[in-house]
């Protein structure tokens, strides 16, 4: 029965794939929606994208070995998401581009898109196969296949529903997987755990006194899921291009700051489940197994269908919003620069909307998305390549990205010496360290890239005052407002 469920929901994702399909008739359509999303498809999906395999089984397995301060990762998440949507996401949604690196041509003029879309391909890439191997291991535990066999199933429907629909199929599976995950998670498994662990007295009595406190998990570890992932969902392609398909800024903001308080429930929900299978089953060998073990050991294969797909809609969601971000990363920000046949940022939305260019993109989500497969195939420590890739992008782009939204003095050389910095310290210090997990090369690579920002910024003429017209009517809204020419930029 469980293999039923899982069987016909993928049938489902699927059919959302050939319905996007008949949506998708332009660029925009494709790669942003149409950028009409309203507040309820906007904030499911934004939920949806960010809480993947490591918020789900991952945050289970850190409330098993931890309590309940194995909620922290997916707090960070959460935090990530509101300050993103309350500070960042109207003026983002305003600039109508389809990328990162496009924003930050935008912003400081020609000559960091390229590089910058290099940092970011490689993040978006690196999370869409990690995603793929975390889902398929659910399909592993299901069939009985292998590794390989079960990469093959569940990235062969990912790329389906991507590849036809785009954005559109994304969004409306991200959305069904987002309720059969509130329901799988805080209406099946949650109630029914808790009620077999005893409640809070359960707990209470079958675990040590450090399970209830919020600091187990050890204060640098948690400053560290901070730092990672707060400020890397700041700045990911595959969460931005979740706000450029939002209808208005308003939406952006406010809905999107509904799915950061849903993430942080989650946090919560998690970690409890985590604490429940504990008690349930106090000797697994791995704490990411308690979230499997307890779905098994608790519920009827009907009910343990539907939690299993909440499983899987975790990571699925994940895997298709990277997939595209990847696919569109390429195409807007690397080949288009290579080929020099690309528009300057501020053209660029309103040419490729103009344009029908869903062939290509299409081909691009279906190439990539076979490079996604070949690598979760072949790749064995998946958890050390998704630390370099985020390490990487915080490294390297978060100053230049930030910066821009709040520093109108910033300039272009400042922008390219701070990617350069960045991660040439980040990388540089994990090799010296000989660590990748070590929590140095991402605070050696921030404060080198922000030290070469502010210098290679103020040595540096202000960004050209035609830039910053553009710039400032695109991301406050407003029709005219002139910077005067042969005046410095304000530096605030």
């Amino acid at each position: 029965m469980d293999v039923a469920v899982v069987i016909v929901y993928l049938a489902a994702m699927i059919a959302f794939g050939f319905w996007g399909k008949k949506k998708s008739a332009t660029k925009s359509d494709f790669l942003v929606a149409g950028r009409r999303l309203g507040p309820m498809l906007y904030s499911g999906t934004m939920a949806a994208i960010v809480l993947g395999g490591a918020s789900t089984i991952g945050g289970v397995g850190l409330g098993y070995q931890y309590g309940i301060s194995g909620m922290w990762l997916v707090i960070a998440i959460g935090v990530g998401i509101l300050a993103l949507s309350l500070l960042f996401a109207g003026r983002i949604q305003r600039l109508k581009v389809y990328t990162v690196s496009q924003m930050l041509e935008l912003r400081y003029g020609p000559g960091s898109s390229l590089v910058s879309g290099i940092v970011m391909f490689m993040y978006t890439l690196m999370l869409s196969v990690t995603s793929t191997i975390a889902y398929a291991t659910i399909f592993g535990a299901l069939f009985g296949t292998s590794k390989v066999v079960s990469i093959l199933i569940g990235g062969a429907v990912v790329v389906a529903y991507s590849t036809l629909g785009g954005m559109w199929s994304i969004t409306m599976t991200d959305f069904v997987q987002f309720v059969i995950k509130t329901i799988g998670i805080f209406f099946i498994l949650l109630p029914m755990v808790w009620s077999k662990a005893g409640g809070l007295s359960g707990l209470k009595a079958h675990l040590p006194a450090d399970a209830m406190s919020l600091t187990t998990i050890g204060g640098s570890t948690i400053v560290t899921y901070f730092v990672v992932y707060t400020f890397g969902l700041l700045i990911g392609q595959d969460i931005w291009q979740r706000v450029f398909t939002a209808r208005s800024p308003g939406v952006a903001k406010w809905a999107g700051a509904g799915a950061g308080v849903y993430c942080l429930l989650y946090a919560v929900a998690g970690a409890l489940i985590g604490m429940c299978a504990k008690v349930i089953l106090p000797r697994l060998d791995a704490k990411d197994d308690a979230f499997a073990q307890v779905v098994e050991f608790t519920m009827p294969s009907l009910l343990a269908g539907l939690v299993l797909a909440a499983a899987l809609a975790a990571v699925m969601s994940t895997s298709s919003g990277a997939l595209i971000a990847t696919a569109t990363v390429f195409g807007q920000d690397i080949w288009t620069r290579i080929r020099r046949t690309g528009t300057p940022a501020k053209d660029a939305a309103a040419q490729g909307d103009a344009d029908d260019h869903v062939g290509g993109n299409r081909l691009l989500v279906a190439i990539f998305g076979a490079v996604m497969i070949a690598i979760a195939c072949v790749l064995q420590d998946v958890v050390a390549a998704l630390t370099v890739a985020y390490d990487i992008l915080v490294g390297g782009l978060l100053v230049p990205i930030i910066g821009g939204l709040v520093w109108r003095r910033g300039t272009n050389t400042g922008v390219v010496a701070a990617i350069a910095v960045g991660v040439v310290g980040t990388l540089g210090t994990m090799i010296v360290m000989g660590d990748i997990y070590a929590n140095e090369p991402i605070y050696v690579g921030l404060v080198g890239g922000l030290a070469a920002y502010l210098i290679g910024s103020l040595v540096t003429e202000p960004t050209p005052p035609e830039v910053m017209n553009v710039w400032i009517r695109r991301s406050t809204g407003a029709e005219e407002r002139a910077v005067p020419e042969q005046v410095d930029q304000p530096t605030h």
